[in-house]
Order: C-alpha cells, then structure tokens, then sequence
C-alpha cells in the first residue's frame, strides 16, 4: 500500500506488512523519480510472522516482498541494478545464491552478500534489499 500523505515532490513511499515499519519510522520502498530503493526485506509473511523454513525459503520470501514492492511503485525485478544480500550463516551462501538466481539470473544485477552475526529474530536466516532505476531494463 503507497502512503498516501508520504508522496513530496514526486516522492512515493511503499509500505508493507512489517510491524517494524511504523515503529522505526521507515519504508519499505521509496520510489523518487525514476529510482526505487527497497529496504533490506526479511522474511516477513503478511500476517507479520517469519517464514518457516531454510535460508533458500526464506530469500524467496525476501524476494517476493522486494518484487511486490517494485510493482507497487512502478517497477519490476528487470529494473533492479544492484542488490545486497544479508547472511548469518555462510553456509546458507548457496541457498540464498541460487533463490536470488531464480528472480535475477537474466537480469545479473551488481550484487554483494555479507555475512553477518546477527538479523532483528533469531529465525532469521537472511535479508536483501534491492535498489532499481527504472527504464534499465534491457
């Protein structure tokens, strides 16, 4: 859902069901001019609980949210032209590598995954964010 008091000077803000959101003053995604920044999306299941499963459900989940955020705003995953990819246990590369393959594998985005001692929930096993211009789909 856009924030509808959010939108400044062609400024549109996304929202989606993070209970994080309005607690720390955040958006999902902020779309200005021809550009979407999604921010770093865990695996959040719209009833705000986390997403059962391994590292590779739980970066799929990441990614729907990243390209239902897109939508929202205009865009789409053929947009994208970099994301970031949060881990906790770096034997999860493979899992996170191969969902985030499964959205991007065309689009080859310049990515980076870290890993990281910790996300917000202990169950958490990974969180991506993406960035996108739109228009720079080939």
């Amino acid at each position: 859902m856009a924030d509808a008091g959010a939108a400044v000077k062609g400024r549109r803000n996304h929202a989606s069901a993070s209970p994080f959101e309005p607690v720390y003053g955040y958006s999902r995604a902020v779309r200005v001019g021809n550009r979407i920044d999604v921010a770093g999306c865990a695996p959040i299941e719209p009833d705000g609980s986390s997403t059962v499963g391994d590292a590779g459900k739980q970066a799929t989940r990441c990614l729907a949210i990243i390209r239902e955020s897109l939508e929202a705003l205009g865009g789409s995953p053929a947009d994208v032209v970099r994301t970031r990819m949060y881990i906790t246990d770096p034997a999860d590369a493979d899992l996170v590598g191969r969902a985030h393959g499964a959205m991007f594998g065309d689009i080859r985005p310049a990515a980076t995954m870290l890993v990281i001692p910790a996300l917000i929930r202990p169950e958490w096993k990974v969180e991506i964010e993406a960035e996108a211009v739109l228009g720079a789909a080939q």
